[in-house]
């Protein structure tokens, strides 16, 4: 996890610009909510210049270094006391060094109220304050707020490294490749696929080549993302499949071969609709519902009998 964060150009920043005058409200968009705050965590630590294994870095990842401090809590919320606290503790001098680093988590779950009361101290802080703050999603965060912030932007990882992330988290699991291709480059998403053991591939297959889909809609509302990052993939699959390019398929042509023969090269309007109803998991809707909505969508354009019946 450590290793692939570090490929990042936000993470490489942030070290190459230790102790040199890095901006005072950094903003990362990182696309992945679970690995949000360890993200923020290896950047607090390059911002500080910490070595691996180093007292600052223990301290840091420990989030007891008395010029790092996290706000929420995990899995809190930054309300309006937390941030009366900030600004109180902004003026008081670092106690190590001569900074200071606020990082502020899961900023997207901010409300505007917040943000706007925080808006004077990220534009203007004491001396030798700084503030990291970590979102999901720019459209969470106030315009006045983006535009006092140095945003850097974390694109959903690569392929390859990925998978290679996957095997040093998770020595000897099957599955690492079709995991690594249908989480969108989505670390957490790739493991939920792994925890998963190919359910939401088998699901999928169900799902888009003629399974019950109200009893798989049913299924794919307690998976939730994965699922439709498995639908994704079995998709793309087909498409390659129909259009006799094989070689590229990463799911087995066997489990592929029904799914192709119902969409055919219509895949490729149904792998749109798919990447929609992901969006639309986004904004909170409900996994079951946007399944339902996902194969009445793909049956308009690949038929009655794709996917699945209704029962």
């Amino acid at each position: 996890m450590r290793k692939l964060f570090r490929t990042t150009t936000a993470y490489r920043a942030l070290a190459e610009g230790a102790g040199k005058g890095e901006a005072h409200f950094t903003l990362v968009l990182f696309p992945d909510a679970v690995y949000l705050r360890p993200f923020l965590t290896e950047c607090a630590k390059a911002f500080f210049g910490a070595e691996d294994g180093s007292r600052t870095a223990r301290l840091i990842e420990a989030e007891s270094y008395s010029d790092c401090l996290f706000y929420p809590a995990a899995g809190g919320k930054l309300t309006a006391e937390l941030a009366g606290r900030i600004s109180d503790e902004s003026v008081l001098q670092p106690v190590e060094g001569d900074r200071k680093l606020f990082v502020l988590d899961a900023f997207q779950t901010v409300t505007p109220l917040v943000q706007n009361k925080l808006l004077k101290l990220l534009e203007e802080p004491p001396q030798g304050v700084y503030f990291l703050a970590g979102a999901t999603a720019e459209h969470t965060v106030l315009s006045t707020v983006l535009s006092r912030a140095n945003v850097r932007r974390v694109e959903p990882f690569a392929e390859a490294p990925l998978a290679e992330a996957l095997a040093r988290l998770h020595p000897g699991a099957a599955g690492i490749r079709a995991a690594a291709a249908a989480s969108g480059g989505i670390l957490s998403v790739a493991e939920q696929l792994l925890a998963g053991g190919g359910e939401d591939f088998r699901l999928a297959e169900r799902f888009l080549a003629g399974g019950d889909v109200t009893q798989v809609c049913r299924a794919a509302g307690e998976r939730g993302k994965s699922f439709f990052a498995a639908v994704r993939l079995a998709l793309r699959d087909a498409m390659f499949y129909a259009a006799g390019e094989r070689k590229y398929l990463v799911l087995p042509a066997s489990e592929i071969a029904p799914v192709a023969a119902r969409c055919g090269l219509q895949a490729a309007a149904a792998l749109r609709f798919a990447a929609e109803a992901e969006r639309e998991l986004q904004f909170n809707s409900n996994p079951a519902q946007a399944a339902l909505t996902l194969a009445l969508r793909i049956q308009g354009v690949c038929g009655a009998e794709a996917p699945g019946t209704f029962r």
